[in-house]
């Protein structure tokens, strides 16, 4: 009777006997794409790892679960004429599966607990970057470097719209990458400007809420230059999903230089302020600077979203004096989805948008406004 028994229960152990090794599956796993990726720090690796672990203990879990009933339904059958038992309770039995998940979710605990800690240690770093999120873009503020940048998206509307085929990296894409350095502790401070959006970079083990009026930490330190991508984890509105982050790792050489041509862009941008373009410049850069920041909302052809965003054709702002077309461009209009774009955009690239609202779609209002118009405007001049 014994080996019978003996023998039963090697049957059902054998599966995970047999079970192929740790790795081999994992490396299947791996290449079906099921798995979450191991990314390319310390911190996503752990998270990786600790993963793996708390999977192959319910595997044990429920090959020993599983086993116990299976074997339980097998041997003592009715049609075995096996008679069941009759008992009420087994306070030995009840000790054993009350102590056995105790000490399982105490082992558990040890590595959660050490990788939780190694997540949450921003101190050191040698790079900090605030990141703000927006309806719906990134703003990315260097803070020891002092300066900034926003990163949109950079799909056509073509493709999002299906006139177009869509490439690769469809709704992964923006104009401005997050550019950090390889082999440097960068520490993120994540908050939002209007609604709760998450910075969520799977790569770099790295997602935290942007919650306006806080300010979230995380950190990375990247080993392996390259581009990795990323998008907003919370619903934040309507273009929730046309909301990428691009992060671009380069060596510490290429990321000095990319910092001084930044900076030196920049400067070269805050000059443009006391230029005065012609109107056909404005209207060129102006059509560029719509498409990117404001069509989303009040359409490519200016004609809104009826009930939710206003047309701009024929728009009594857009039409009326240039001085409140500026004041709602720079200031936006509090209580509605009309944001204020004056620390978004450069005075230049105002002073283009509004030269182009005003004289598209057939409003033809003839003029234009400049750079210094949108600077006095600022200043309450």
């Amino acid at each position: 009777m014994f080996k019978r028994a003996h023998r039963r229960f090697a049957w059902l152990l054998a599966p995970a006997v047999l079970m192929p090794s740790y790795r081999a599956v994992a490396e299947e796993v791996e290449r079906w794409k099921f798995n979450m990726t191991e990314g390319v720090t310390p911190v996503s690796r752990e998270i990786h790892g600790l993963h793996m672990e708390m999977f192959w203990w319910c595997v044990a879990i429920g090959v020993v679960v599983f086993g116990v009933m299976f074997y339980s339904m097998i041997v003592h059958r009715k049609s075995r004429g096996v008679k069941p038992a009759n008992f009420h309770e087994s306070t030995g039995l009840e000790i054993v599966w009350t102590a056995i998940p105790l000490v399982i979710l105490i082992i558990m605990a040890i590595p959660a607990t050490s990788s939780l800690i190694k997540l949450y240690d921003h101190s050191e770093a040698e790079v900090d970057v605030l990141v703000t999120g927006y309806q719906w873009r990134w703003k990315y503020d260097y803070v020891e470097e002092d300066f900034s940048f926003f990163s949109n998206l950079s799909t056509s509307r073509d493709e999002i719209d299906g006139f177009a085929p869509k490439n690769a990296n469809y709704l992964l894409e923006v104009d401005e990458p997050l550019v950090l350095p390889v082999g440097q502790k960068v520490r993120f401070l994540v908050t939002a400007a209007d609604v709760i959006h998450s910075w969520w970079v799977p790569a770099l083990g790295v997602k935290r809420d942007a919650i306006p009026g806080f300010i979230n930490e995380s950190w990375a330190y990247i080993e392996e230059p390259g581009i990795y991508r990323g998008q907003c984890a919370e619903l934040c509105g309507k273009d929730h999903g046309f909301m990428p982050i691009v992060v671009e790792a380069k060596p510490k050489a290429e990321y000095r230089q990319w910092l001084a041509d930044k900076k030196a862009e920049a400067e070269e941008l805050a000059k443009l302020t006391e230029q005065t373009f012609s109107f056909d410049e404005l209207y060129a850069r102006g059509e560029d600077i719509y498409g990117r920041w404001c069509a989303a909302c009040h359409q490519a052809d200016g004609s809104g979203v009826p009930g939710t965003f206003p047309a701009l054709v024929g728009d009594g702002v857009v039409t009326g004096p240039i001085d409140d077309h500026i004041d709602v461009v720079v200031n936006g209009v509090p209580g509605t989805a009309m944001q204020a774009f004056g620390e978004q955009l450069s005075e230049v690239d105002l002073a283009a948008v509004v030269t182009y609202e005003r004289n598209a779609w057939g409003n033809n209002m003839g003029d234009e406004a400049q750079p210094i118009d949108i600077y006095n405007h600022k200043q309450g001049n």
